[in-house]
């Protein structure tokens, strides 16, 4: 699994050429072992978002990333935005949801 971190934040620049790129590994919120690379959160800011929905933009991601969620990679929270979305958001995404059914225990 290792190695996902770099190939997502890799295959996203090249394809979308950021204004803005934040990817974070949430997987330590997750019952997962440590170290793992399955749960990111991508902050993606892109002029190639300006004419496409929502649903379009998540399929565009996805599309671009799909080896990676067939090998290892299990969840993507996405935030992507134009350039002037962004703006409007004051350069602020919101929190990633808790987990449910597989939150990691604090025992």
């Amino acid at each position: 699994m290792s190695g996902h971190f770099q190939i997502i934040e890799s295959k996203l620049k090249q394809h979308f050429s950021p204004v803005h790129l934040e990817l974070l590994n949430e997987s330590h919120m997750h019952s997962v072992p440590a170290n793992s690379e399955t749960h990111f959160k991508v902050i993606l800011v892109s002029n190639d978002f300006e004419r496409l929905p929502p649903v379009k933009r998540h399929q565009a991601v996805y599309g671009v990333l799909q080896q990676e969620l067939s090998s290892g990679v299990h969840a993507l929270a996405l935030h992507l935005y134009t350039p002037n979305q962004w703006l409007e958001r004051q350069g602020a995404a919101p929190m990633s949801p808790e987990c449910a059914g597989s939150r990691k225990s604090n025992v």
